[in-house]
């Protein structure tokens, strides 16, 4: 079972922004606010966004689940609204780890972002 997922990033506020804007459609808020570190989730924070060190994007892919195809639209378009960049506008997903209904961006440092709902 997966604990936590911690991301560096290279500006904390803008990060937040940006992780406020996707994470609210789907249900996430903040549950942890310090001076270099914010962590979401629904009950309690398990992905957390941190300036403590260098970013290194680029070592794959984080997904988050949406209740619906409203919720991945709406994630996805306030994500791109807050800074992030279009990979794949939200559509329907026939590939490895995905969901069924899915669109991509990557956040303000780059990193690869997958709004999902369940394929079952």
């Amino acid at each position: 079972m997966l604990h936590h997922v911690l991301l560096e990033v290279s500006d904390l506020e803008r990060s937040a922004s940006f992780y406020d804007a996707l994470l609210m459609p789907l249900g996430w808020r903040r549950h942890l606010e310090e001076e270099e570190t914010i962590g979401w989730g629904i009950a309690r924070p398990v992905f957390f966004a941190s300036a403590h060190h260098e970013p290194r994007p680029g070592f794959g892919l984080l997904g988050f689940s949406g209740l619906g195809i409203v919720a991945v639209k709406a994630s996805w378009k306030a994500g791109i609204g807050a800074g992030g960049t279009s990979v794949s506008e939200p559509g329907e997903r026939r590939s490895h780890g995905s969901g069924a209904y899915s669109a991509f961006l990557k956040d303000p440092d780059g990193y690869e972002i997958e709004i999902t709902i369940g394929n079952d």
